[in-house]
């Protein structure tokens, strides 16, 4: 049954998704069915596969939800086999709560009291419409705790309230009411007008709840939670009433005066404020989808960034009064000195910086230059250029970095020196290998997100440490050079499993094969089956232990190489050779055509990295502050973080610049991610700036 309701809600064929779940079940990491078993998924990619993972995982939740609906239900004595078949039936988390509603456990309310004073005949003889004179009826209930035929008959209506509030069908007819008629209002609490400033374009706002947009409505959440604005759902409240009491009063009817007064009732103090809770969480809900999209497209651009690749680098943290600190990392990343400079105010130490870095550059054969884009970045590279030295200058994405310095992974790094050296060596293995190094910090400390801290954080955390190890798998690691950090993203092993092959590793030496690995502690053939392919060992004893092509497809290319008459090291390195092969010749029952093509693909990119080189840039020599701007200037820039609404720019001046989407091309983007993407070296015009409130709006139109 799920596995038809997962085809049919994603589209994909019932045996794809059949085949993908036992995967799953069968202990698979996403990476791995995508990469190694093709076969069996169809070729699914890693976004189908990670659908069909999602969707099973909310199925199976909601199974365990249906079953305890069913035991509740069942302890009540009111599980009757029609409503236990709708509860088997549905597989709607809305549909079963509102099934269940009626039966759910709740806290005592008017209607509680009201059935415990025994008026819920009297609710039934109210509803059923058909009493001459239901006044009289009430006096029969008149005692102690029910002094008079009108608190009889308000007691009754308190239980007409409670089941209006409860229906299914009212729920949903309400439901549609707010969904598609429901207007999301913005006020600003009174008193605080000054302080919220920020704030002041939802003073007084509102749009229809279907049309508002992600980062609006995550702005106004947030200026809520920050006590400055006060947010509602809000519906025409007699259009809702008319349309509940047309489900519920009989126009001939002799009680309706009384059912008129319970719907209302129903609907104001029950049902409304249900359905706009619910209503603010769906939408809610929405927005924080886009936005972790967001967030997770701009990760995976900044994870998959160009690598310089292993260069001697000299990597500079930039600062005024605390002077700049620099430190010389090897080609590894390792580090060798590091020392500090006060080219800057207020102390203007120029010749002896200039001596120092100069000197560094020559002793050491220094490649490349990285530099913090924080606080006096744009300071420090004019500083630097000015210098005319041979190596290429590098304007690094600091953000984060201070939060890998403090942390444990950086103390267990470097016990012995300060958070400033370690900044600064981060900064320069940023341009290394951003990968490598940033998959040592938390994802949403990197800065590279709309609105991260304000969305739902384990689904954000979910979804980041997916796109993680989705990055790490497409590169694949060195198993001889790579982190414990890196190596936790690995398809198939995680945090301990990477600890083990580190520690053996240390004790043994570098690995000489992959299957050197089943001999790492609690490491068995599942792991390795999952892992194995996205390992790399360079220069070890067996030559296809450097590719891409996974252990269980060894015999296959050796296969090949026999056939072709030529060893297996000329067939890995002569293209010609391979490209002579009759793949269909090799497919077997377990090896289709799919397999065959990833093999060949993983021979001929060998050891390359998918990723582009890093390229040297330069921000405009005239332009250091928002000062110096003015509209219609033509500027480089760095994108520095893509939104729903647009790309940011860093244009040298501290204070990122605005392309909003409608200035991204000479056509209509539906997305800024389609245009522009993280790192991409753009020209931008200055279209205006606004010192007070330091904003600067950019255009990419006609550029």
């Amino acid at each position: 049954m799920l596995i038809k309701i997962i085809a049919g809600q994603l589209g994909i064929a019932a045996d794809r998704v059949k085949n993908t779940v036992e995967l799953l079940e069968d202990g698979a990491t996403v990476p791995f069915i995508a990469r190694y078993r093709k076969e069996a998924t169809g070729s699914l990619d890693e976004v189908a596969i990670g659908a069909i993972k999602e969707l099973y995982e909310k199925l199976q939740t909601l199974m365990q939800r249906k079953h305890t609906v069913v035991a509740t239900i069942e302890e009540q004595g009111k599980l009757t086999p029609e409503l236990k078949g709708r509860i088997d039936a549905c597989f709607d988390p809305v549909e079963l709560e509102d099934i269940y509603l009626p039966y759910r456990p709740k806290r005592r309310t008017r209607a509680t009291i009201a059935r415990e004073r025994g008026l819920e005949p009297l609710a039934d003889a109210i509803m059923l419409q058909q009493a001459r004179n239901i006044a009289d009826d009430a006096c029969d209930y008149i005692r102690e705790e029910v002094p008079s035929a009108e608190d009889a008959i308000a007691g009754a209506c308190d239980i007409i309230a409670e089941r209006v509030s409860e229906d299914e069908g009212a729920r949903n007819a309400v439901r549609r009411l707010f969904k598609q008629r429901g207007s999301i209002v913005s006020k600003v609490v009174k008193g605080k007008e000054a302080d919220g400033i920020k704030y002041s374009d939802y003073y007084e706002w509102s749009e229809p709840v279907a049309r508002v947009s992600s980062h609006r409505l995550l702005a106004m959440m947030r200026g809520e939670e920050e006590g400055f604005l006060r947010l509602s759902i809000s519906v025409d409240n007699d259009e809702a009433v008319e349309l509940l009491e047309r489900r519920f009063i009989r126009r001939s009817s002799t009680t309706s005066q009384y059912m008129h007064t319970a719907v209302a009732d129903g609907f104001k103090r029950l049902l409304a404020p249900s359905i706009e809770n619910e209503t603010m969480n769906n939408t809610k809900e929405r927005a924080d989808e886009e936005a972790i999209a967001v967030f997770a497209d701009n990760l995976r651009q900044l994870l998959l960034s160009s690598p310089l690749g292993q260069k001697r680098v000299l990597a500079i943290d930039p600062g005024f009064r605390t002077g700049c600190k620099v430190v010389l990392l090897d080609s590894q990343g390792n580090l060798m000195l590091h020392s500090v400079i006060y080219p800057h105010p207020p102390y203007n130490n120029r010749e002896e910086a200039a001596a120092k870095i100069s000197a560094w550059v020559s002793d050491y054969g220094v490649e490349a230059f990285a530099i913090g884009n924080g606080t006096a970045g744009r300071e420090t590279e004019d500083f630097v250029r000015g210098l005319g030295l041979s190596p290429d200058l590098f304007s690094v994405n600091e953000d984060g970095a201070s939060v890998y310095s403090a942390s444990a992974v950086a103390r267990e790094e470097f016990p012995d020196e300060d958070v400033t050296v370690r900044g600064a060596v981060s900064i320069g293995r940023r341009l290394i290998d951003p990968l490598s190094e940033l998959v040592k910090i938390e994802p949403r400390s990197i800065g590279v997100g709309q609105y991260q801290h304000s969305v739902d954080q384990t689904k954000l955390k979910e979804r980041l440490n997916t796109v993680v190890e989705s990055c790490v798998n497409k590169v694949g690691v060195n198993v001889n050079t790579a982190t414990k950090q890196i190596l936790t993203y690995i398809s198939g092993l995680g945090p301990s499993l990477a600890e083990n092959i580190v520690r053996y590793r240390a004790a043994n030496g570098n690995f000489h094969s992959r299957r050197e690995l089943l001999k790492v502690p609690r490491l068995g053939a599942k792991a390795f089956e999952q892992a194995a392919g996205f390992l790399r060992v360079i220069g070890g004893d067996e030559l296809l232990d450097s590719t891409a092509v996974h252990p269980e497809s060894y015999s296959v290319v050796q296969q090949m190489a026999e056939d072709a008459g030529v060893s297996l090291e000329r067939f890995i390195t002569d293209a010609d050779v391979r490209n002579g092969v009759q793949l269909s010749k090799y497919v077997t029952e377990k090896v289709g055509m799919p397999t065959l093509n990833d093999i060949m693909e993983a021979l001929n990119k060998r050891g390359l990295d998918p990723r582009e080189q890093a390229k040297a840039f330069s921000f405009d020599s005239n332009v250091h502050t928002i000062e110096d701007l003015r509209p219609g200037m033509l500027l480089p820039g760095l994108v520095s973080n893509v939104t729903a609404f647009g790309a940011f720019v860093n244009i040298g001046v501290h204070q990122d610049g605005l392309v909003h989407i409608s200035q991204l091309a000479d056509k209509f983007v539906s997305s800024p991610s389609d245009i522009v993407r993280l790192g991409q070296q753009v020209m931008v015009r200055v279209m205006d700036v606004d010192l007070k409130r330091k904003r600067i709006s950019l255009s990419m139109k006609g550029l």
